[in-house]
């Protein structure tokens, strides 16, 4: 489906996101917008010649339905380790709103550990932007902690922003290259 020729009334007011700055803004009832991006449960809207990030939960005010979000690990008993894997598959469903392409074929992530503790397992995740200065940072960082609070077993999540090795396109994967046409 072409999202980005159809134009849509916003059917209730909604809390938004202004792209690139990250500002948080209220997007009002019987606003025309058009959706740029659909991905990870999230909404790219294109609103009077801006950006704006909802997330999956304000999927109705734009009449879409919210995504249905697998829990990984339907089988998990207490006690099992969250599996490095699980975390992986959370963060390919982490996008930058501007980019149709995950956080992990971008190579935007450069590290994840897994720290067992008493009641579940701690996990860090070190990051980075396309761009310093990126005001989306802070909400792409709060999706992925969303996303790996997800899991079953993970008691806390911690995402640090990073700015070294600072990124480039050499540390995108070959299928997100392809993707954006740069191969």
């Amino acid at each position: 489906m072409d999202f980005t020729k159809e134009t849509i009334t916003v059917e209730r007011d909604c809390d938004a996101i202004l792209i690139p700055s990250g500002d948080p803004i209220k997007l009002i009832k019987g606003t025309h917008v058009r959706i740029t991006q659909a991905l990870g449960g999230d909404y790219t809207l294109f609103v009077n010649g801006n950006l704006l990030k909802i997330t999956g939960k304000d999927a109705d005010a734009i009449g879409m339905k919210q995504e249905k979000t697998e829990k990984p690990n339907l089988n998990y008993k207490p006690g099992d380790p969250v599996k490095e894997e699980q975390v992986w598959e959370q963060l390919r469903t982490v996008y930058d709103p501007e980019i149709p392409v995950n956080i992990v074929e971008l190579g935007l992530v450069y590290d994840l550990e897994i720290t067992p503790k008493e009641k579940g397992d701690f996990v860090r995740i070190k990051m980075t932007l396309t761009a310093p200065g990126c005001g989306m940072g802070p909400a792409i960082a709060q999706d992925a902690e969303q996303k790996i609070r997800s899991i079953p077993g993970v008691i806390d999540v911690f995402v640090e922003i990073v700015w070294e090795p600072l990124w480039d396109r050499d540390m995108m994967s070959d299928e997100a290259k392809l993707q954006l046409g740069m191969m």
